[in-house]
């Protein structure tokens, strides 16, 4: 099914598709153009329970909620005495184990190619950064970087309704936000802290009438277009699941359930995103229905070879210790050497246990010194003025190497689709998930760095993220665009300390450009590659790669 955006999106992508088609004939056979990626979306399907239909009509209190504060959006950064403690410097997250701060980062060559075999990749969502770069042959390539937190397997705790699926498009206000599962009980909703999908929402207008109900997708989300007025929501619980504490500290990341009816109340004037439901085990009900479905091996991969680039940003990122199956001698000589893994080619990569990462990055914090820095860029919670409207990016790199990020703006994040690389349905997009868990990918922030691209050989590039460097780039959050650089230059504490910091982003005017709390994909590009506005939100960036590389 096509992504259901609006005919006009539909009709300007697939003319701009066309026009790829025409100038691209010369190109190798797997960089012809193709149409527009399509995104193929499934139904939501509640499941029938008794009493649950449309006509059902509730008894909503007279009495008006007592309000509760909001908390003031915050910024954080650029450097490290800008951020809370506790905080990570490379997404702006509360993590769970502090302490994990103070291990190196761990960076991790993970493959995408090819697709039968590699797909879907296990840990990708755990990663506060990722890096996507092409490494010839149409294949683009991940380098994962983990750093705060360990990739761990999960059975993700469900509702009795289906998993929503579809996308949801914004149309007028909305009215949503997220049902969690709260592991610590403190009624307060932490990152770190999973979503629950399959949860029954139902949405009741000021005289009591059920008029729209839907359920929550993999990562906890639910929402609704509504008019200005009084509703109630009511959230459908597990019977082996209690809600937790109600309206503990701001309203940003409280519960908002009654404990009771499992209803909350709104007076919607504008969009409001922060009707939550923290649900908590039941010490007396059923235990969970998934307990018999065998959990994800603990492993992260799959690991392919290293690549050149690996010793700009093994470079920035100080002490980290860089995880690949080996590489060819012209990249060996100059990349890191921490750990290799076995070169199996035959299964698109080895995969490693999650015991033997956590031993590496203990291993590799004791035998190097406690004087990394990983901070250096701003995050704000409040998007800044200006950009440009975005709520899809398409991107083109060969026929059958497509892949999209959808706005969800439940959630403030991008969801990730790809495709299957068959020529059959070349461009047609699915849900990436973590194979760890499950869920879709999603991420805060999508930022397009244009860099120079050498060509060793047909097959070896050297993509220069040098220090000192820097060039354009493009961020997209919260639904906008945004016209940035990125930049390796040093600043004060590096000119300071003699230490390199990560690759950093700036406004225009040399301004520290602002980031999302939350975690950030990097997509390196050409300087020929092309970023295109195909108007009504939607964007196609189109990589196209330097002379002579196959």
């Amino acid at each position: 099914m096509i992504y259901p955006q609006s005919l006009k999106k539909m009709l300007i992508l697939s003319m701009a598709v066309t026009l790829f088609i025409l100038v691209a004939t010369s190109c190798d056979a797997n960089n012809d153009a193709a149409d527009s990626p399509e995104i193929e979306s499934t139904p939501v399907t509640l499941a029938a329970t008794p009493g649950n239909d449309a006509a059902q009509v509730m008894n909503l209190s007279t009495a008006t909620p007592a309000p509760q504060l909001l908390s003031t959006p915050a910024s954080f950064g650029p450097d490290l005495e800008n951020f809370p403690g506790g905080h990570n410097p490379l997404n702006a997250q509360e993590m769970e184990d502090p302490s994990l701060l103070e291990t190196p980062a761990l960076l991790v060559s993970i493959s995408h190619f090819p697709p039968t075999t590699t797909r879907p990749q296990a840990g990708l969502s755990f990663a506060p950064w990722v890096f996507e770069f092409y490494i010839t042959e149409g294949a683009t390539r991940f380098l994962s970087v983990f750093y705060g937190d360990y990739p761990k397997p999960e059975i993700p705790v469900t509702g009795d309704c289906e998993i929503r699926q579809d996308i949801f498009i914004q149309t007028t206000n909305i009215l949503g936000n997220r049902v969690w599962l709260d592991e610590n009980k403190n009624g307060r909703q932490e990152s770190y802290e999973p979503g629950v999908g399959g949860i029954c929402v139902k949405l009741y207008d000021s005289s009591g009438q059920v008029i729209q109900q839907t359920t929550t997708d993999s990562n906890g989300y639910y929402g609704f277009n509504v008019k200005a007025g009084k509703y109630s929501v009511e959230f459908d619980r597990p019977e082996w699941l209690n809600f937790t504490s109600q309206n503990v500290g701001d309203e940003n990341a409280d519960s908002d359930a009654d404990r009771s009816s499992g209803r909350a109340e709104a007076d919607v004037q504008a969009s409001l995103l922060y009707l939550d439901a923290g649900l908590i085990p039941s010490e007396t009900a059923k235990p969970n229905p998934n307990d018999s479905v065998e959990m994800p091996i603990a492993e992260v991969g799959p690991i392919r070879s290293g690549r050149m680039l690996y010793a700009d940003i093994g470079g920035f990122f100080r002490n980290s210790c860089l995880i690949y199956a080996f590489a060819s001698p012209e990249v060996l000589e100059l990349i890191p050497q921490c750990v290799f893994v076995p070169h199996d080619v035959a299964s698109g990569g080895a995969m490693m246990s999650l015991e033997r990462m956590i031993k590496i990055a203990e291993d590799n914090k004791r035998l190097t010194r406690n004087d990394f820095n990983y901070s250096g860029n701003l995050f704000t919670e409040e998007a800044p003025p200006g950009g440009m409207p975005a709520d899809q990016i398409n991107v083109y790199v060969a026929l059958l190497n497509q892949s999209g990020w959808t706005y969800d703006p439940l959630s403030g994040s991008w969801q990730r689709f790809v495709d299957n690389a068959k020529v059959e349905n070349a461009g047609q997009l699915h849900p990436e998930i973590d194979r760890l868990t499950g869920r879709q990918l999603q991420f805060e922030n999508i930022v397009v760095v244009i860099a120079d691209h050498e060509v060793i050989t047909p097959t070896n590039l050297d993509i220069h993220l040098d220090l000192g460097n820097g060039g354009y780039a493009y961020l997209f959050r919260d639904g906008k665009k945004y016209d940035i650089r990125w930049s390796l230059q040093a600043r004060e504490y590096e000119k300071k300390t003699g230490r390199p910091r990560p690759l950093h982003f700036v406004n225009p005017d040399g301004s520290s450009a602002a980031l999302k709390p939350g975690n950030t994909w990097i997509f390196v590009a050409t300087p020929y590659s092309v970023l295109s506005d195909k108007g009504d939100g939607a964007w196609l960036l189109r990589y196209y790669p330097p002379q002579g590389s196959k």
